[in-house]
Order: structure tokens, then C-alpha cells, then sequence
């Protein structure tokens, strides 16, 4: 049996953070609109992020979010892989 890599997808699907399993959770009970709550699911999301191996990002638009997300693994010596829209592997992000 081999290790497999723990790893965060993102991708420009919502206008919180990115979209992605952990903002699925906690938009079940934080609302976006309230700034604390906001504060709070971005904190989350970070501490989740710290966990992982890898990031994924998606698509070829990075949002302030993602960008947010994008520094933090960059930060944190995280490996981050680069996807277009038909899930194949890039070198690097380009926004259009």
C-alpha cells in the first residue's frame, strides 16, 4: 500500500474563498454575509489547508480567494498543482 497525498481543490466556482469541500461544510452554517462569520470560515479553511499535502486549483480565472489560497500554500511550502477547465495538468495559472 502506498501513501496518497492529503490535497484542497479550489477553484473560481463561488464568491467565498473557493469553492471546495471545506467551504461546502462550513457555508451549512456560517453565513458570508456576516463578516465574523466570514472571518471565521476563512480562518477554518487555512487551518484545514495547513493539513495538506497538495492544493489543486482549477480553471484558468483565479479570484481573490483562491489567490488568498494560492500565497497561504506557497507560505507553507505546500506542492500546488495547476488544472484547466478539462482537468488537465498545468505549469502555472494564467487569469482570463
Amino acid at each position: 500500500m502506498f501513501a496518497r497525498p492529503t490535497a484542497i481543490a479550489c477553484s473560481p466556482q463561488s464568491n467565498w474563498f473557493c469553492r471546495s469541500l471545506r467551504t461546502s461544510m462550513f457555508t451549512g452554517f456560517l453565513d458570508d454575509a456576516i463578516p465574523e462569520e466570514r472571518s471565521l470560515g476563512l480562518s477554518m479553511g487555512l487551518e484545514l489547508l495547513k493539513r495538506c499535502d497538495e492544493v489543486w486549483v482549477f480553471g484558468n480565472k483565479i479570484t481573490e480567494g483562491m489567490e488568498s489560497e494560492i500565497k497561504a500554500a506557497l507560505e507553507l511550502n505546500i506542492l500546488i498543482q495547476y488544472f484547466d477547465e478539462r482537468c488537465e495538468r498545468r505549469t502555472a495559472h494564467s487569469d482570463t
